[in-house]
C-alpha cells in the first residue's frame, strides 16, 4: 500500500511539472485507483505516465492527457457534462470525483459493460449509454460541457447543438495518426477555436466519426 501511495505521488508530481496546476484534477487523479481501470496483468504500470491497452482494441488515455484534458475544461460541481468515449470509464471517475454531473456514451458494448459494472463497485455516479457517440445523447442535452476521448476529422454537428450557449467543448481532431486537441467554445456570435498541442487517440467510429 505504501509503495502504491509513493506511485501516485510521483505520477501527481509529474503531472504539476507539465503543467497541470489545478489542485482539484491532481487530487482526483491521485485518489481515483486507475489499477481497477487496467487488467491485473498491467496493474504495475498503473501509475506510469503511459496510456495502457485496454479490451477492444481500444487504450486507456495517458494520465497527463486526461489531466490537461480535464484542466481544459475547467470542471466546477455541478456542471453537466457528456463524455463521447467511456472506454474503461477512467475518464468518468475524474469528471464525477470534481463534483461533475456525467452523461458517458460507448459504442462498444463489451466496455459498456464493464464500465458500468466498475463504476458502480467503486461508487461513482455516472450515467452510461450503449450508443453512436458521434449523435451525442439528446435526451439529457443540454450540456455545461462536452468532453470526447477518441480522435474525430471534424466536430460533430450534433454535439454543438447539445452544448449550452457559453459551453465548451474539448476534442481531438486531426487523422487517424495524429490529431490537435481542440477547445470550441459556443458563443451567441457563433463558436471560438483553440488549438493545444499533438495527442494520439483511438478513432472516433460513428455517424459522424471515422467510418468503423
Amino acid at each position: 500500500m505504501l509503495l502504491l501511495e509513493e506511485e501516485k505521488r510521483k505520477l501527481v508530481e509529474s503531472l504539476w511539472s507539465k503543467g497541470i496546476k489545478d489542485e482539484n484534477v491532481l487530487k482526483a487523479i491521485y485518489d481515483i485507483p486507475r489499477e481497477k481501470f487496467i487488467s491485473n496483468a498491467l496493474r504495475k504500470f498503473a501509475y506510469d505516465d503511459n496510456a495502457l491497452p485496454i479490451e477492444c482494441a481500444q487504450t486507456i488515455s495517458q494520465p497527463f492527457t486526461v489531466a490537461f484534458m480535464t484542466q481544459t475544461l475547467e470542471v466546477k460541481p455541478g456542471d453537466k457534462i457528456l463524455e463521447i468515449g467511456t472506454g474503461s470509464g477512467y475518464q468518468a471517475a475524474v469528471l464525477n470525483r470534481l463534483g461533475a454531473d456525467v452523461y458517458s456514451v460507448e459504442r462498444i458494448e463489451k466496455l459498456y459493460e464493464n464500465a458500468l459494472s466498475l463504476l458502480s463497485e467503486l461508487d461513482y455516479k455516472v450515467n452510461l449509454k450503449l450508443d453512436d457517440g458521434t449523435l451525442g445523447w439528446e435526451e439529457n442535452a443540454p450540456y455545461d460541457k462536452i468532453i470526447v476521448t477518441a480522435g474525430a476529422p471534424d466536430v460533430p454537428q450534433h454535439l454543438l447543438e447539445q452544448l449550452i450557449t457559453g459551453g465548451k467543448l474539448v476534442i481531438p481532431v486531426g487523422d487517424q495518426d495524429m490529431q490537435r486537441l481542440l477547445v470550441v467554445t459556443k458563443t451567441d456570435a457563433g463558436i471560438e477555436k483553440k488549438y493545444y498541442d499533438k495527442f494520439k487517440f483511438v478513432p472516433l467510429i460513428g455517424e459522424e466519426g471515422w467510418k468503423s
